[in-house]
């Protein structure tokens, strides 16, 4: 053999030998660290009593990071400024707690770290450490739990602020606009509270889905619930107290208005607008007429006018029937006139139970039923009518649905005419029905009602409503030519009997009107007859 081959073959021989040793002890990257950061200990240790300091440390076995601390971390009383609470963004072995407030004299304070200490690698949490410390000599140790209700929706939101206003001389529920309250604590992610270390006395208790963190109530953006008693403690300790969360009606207020088209403008507003007048102040031509519509998903009016004029601004004077007042002045120019755009709601097929719905952008004026056609899948004309309705701006075509069939529909041009003179060029239409069986069907009998009427409504998973019933006595109520999916049934207790759900407001100290929920979601199948009972609380 020579060198050169003898060289080769002990070579590739050791590499070999390298291959399978590197097989047989490759590093691996061990098993996923499941173990949370362990506390130490604390400086000042917790709980402790007489506490004169500006900082505290807290300690873990490992390096920690804060995760979500605004959502996570609650301090109670609060403090105006928070403190800063280190780490951010980076890790350490230690949480460091900067007061930048001088501290309440006698005052025993919590801090509830929730699930935001993680460990740095892994991220798994120290669950629910809190941190107690009073500025006087001894710690109070009363405490009260809860859950927390949404007043309309099937499940509450987590992360709910809870609160506590003392009820003393000074006490006035105006409050909670503009003061912090005494106590704080937050369901975090679920939908139970509990309050700790709170020292004897009368208090108020209310929840707030407080959108800006900054544990007073913004009517624009916060949820509000209230106790409506007073809670005394120590009395109330041993009480599981329940909060109904709802959204109030905001005080009416009509907003600025903007020219939106050359014959039209917006009026935006807060609160309910069901009352709502607009009267034009300024000079206007002898034939000046005007038409106000809704708008369907904003809080506006739109406001159309006729002939256009020359003015440099125009002047509003807004009035309901709860003697609001109000006048607004809006700038006022030459613009482009609106076109008419026309819209159906039927898209593809036609639920049975459902009319056809047609809409415009600008104001329907008129629809002529000679230049409408209809015909079936045999091009067989179909008897319909149209009833119009202006206050939504809608024509509803209505005519008998037969099952498997085909329609086709023809707007011939000037078929609309709309308020400022638009009218429409040829639009077609076609949508079919389904059979019968494609759809389910629900039986409810309501029981144990002790007033009626009652709104029975058949929702999908998001709340909104598929299907609704007005129930005034005992008979079975029937929901059919529904789709196939998951129901959930709600029924609303409609105490003024004004056929809708009523919210509460917390001044008046009203709660909102009751609703229940069947218990269980219902599986709605084709060609399937479902009975149910529904035994209310």
């Amino acid at each position: 053999m020579s060198k050169r081959l003898y060289t080769l073959l002990l070579g590739a021989l050791c590499t070999i030998l390298v291959v399978n040793c590197a097989k047989k002890g490759s590093i691996t990257g061990g098993d996923k660290d499941e173990t949370p950061p362990v506390f130490v200990k604390a400086l000042p240790p917790n709980f402790s009593t007489g506490y004169d300091k500006d900082e505290i440390r807290i300690y873990f076995d490992e390096y920690i990071k804060l995760k979500d601390p605004q959502k996570q971390i609650i301090i109670s009383p609060p403090m105006d400024p928070k403190p800063t609470i280190t780490p951010l963004g980076s890790a350490n072995k230690f949480v460091k707690i900067k007061f930048l407030d001088t501290l309440l004299e006698n005052t025993t304070y919590s801090i509830n770290f929730g699930e935001s200490v993680v460990d740095n690698n892994e991220g798994n949490p120290y669950p629910f450490f809190r941190y107690v410390f009073s500025t006087g000599e001894t710690l109070d140790s009363l405490s009260i739990k809860g859950t927390i209700t949404d007043a309309i929706d099937k499940k509450a939101e987590p992360f709910t602020t809870i609160v506590l206003y003392e009820v003393n001389d000074s006490y006035k529920d105006s409050l909670v606009y503009s003061t912090v309250p005494r106590y704080v604590t937050s369901t975090l992610d679920s939908i139970d509270f509990k309050f700790y270390n709170l020292k004897e006395g009368t208090y108020k208790l209310i929840a707030l889905k407080d959108a800006a963190t900054n544990y007073t109530y913004e009517p624009k953006q916060d949820k509000i619930g209230f106790y409506e008693e007073i809670v005394t403690l120590p009395a109330d300790t041993a009480k599981l107290f329940t909060i109904n969360v709802f959204k109030e009606e905001l005080d009416f207020k009509a907003l600025r208005p903007k020219q939106v088209s050359k014959n039209a403008f917006v009026f935006g507003y807060e609160g309910a607008a069901d009352s709502m007048r607009i009267k034009l102040l300024s000079k206007a031509p002898e034939d000046f007429k005007t038409k106000v519509i809704r708008d369907k998903e904003k809080d506006t009016l739109r406001y159309w006018f006729k002939p256009f004029f020359e003015a440099d601004s125009l002047i509003f004077e807004i009035t309901n029937s709860k003697n609001y007042k109000d006048t607004l002045v809006a700038r006022f120019k030459d613009q482009y006139k609106d076109s008419l755009n026309i819209t159906s709601n039927v898209k593809g097929s036609i639920g049975f139970d459902q009319e056809f719905i047609l809409s415009a952008n600008t104001p329907i004026e008129l629809v002529d039923e000679k230049l409408i056609s209809l015909t079936d899948k045999d091009t067989v004309d179909v008897p319909f009518s149209v009833e119009m309705d202006k206050k939504n701006n809608e024509a509803k075509i209505v005519f008998d649905k037969t099952e498997s069939n085909a329609y086709s529909m023809q707007l011939l041009p000037e078929a609309v005419k709309d308020f400022i003179g638009n009218v429409n060029d040829t639009i077609n239409y076609n949508f079919r029905t389904k059979k019968l069986a494609d759809y389910g069907k629900i039986f409810l009998t309501v029981q144990n009602v002790k007033q009626y009427p009652l709104i029975v409504q058949a929702t999908n998973e998001k709340g909104e409503v598929l299907s609704e019933k007005i129930a005034t006595d005992e008979k079975t109520l029937v929901f059919d030519n529904l789709d196939p999916g998951k129901y959930f049934i709600r029924v609303v207790f409609d105490t003024n009997k004004n056929g809708k759900w009523d919210t509460g407001n917390f001044l008046k100290g009203l709660q909102p009107e009751k609703v229940s929920y069947y218990p269980q979601e219902i599986d709605v199948r084709a060609n399937w007859e479902l009975k149910q009972t529904f035994v209310l609380e």
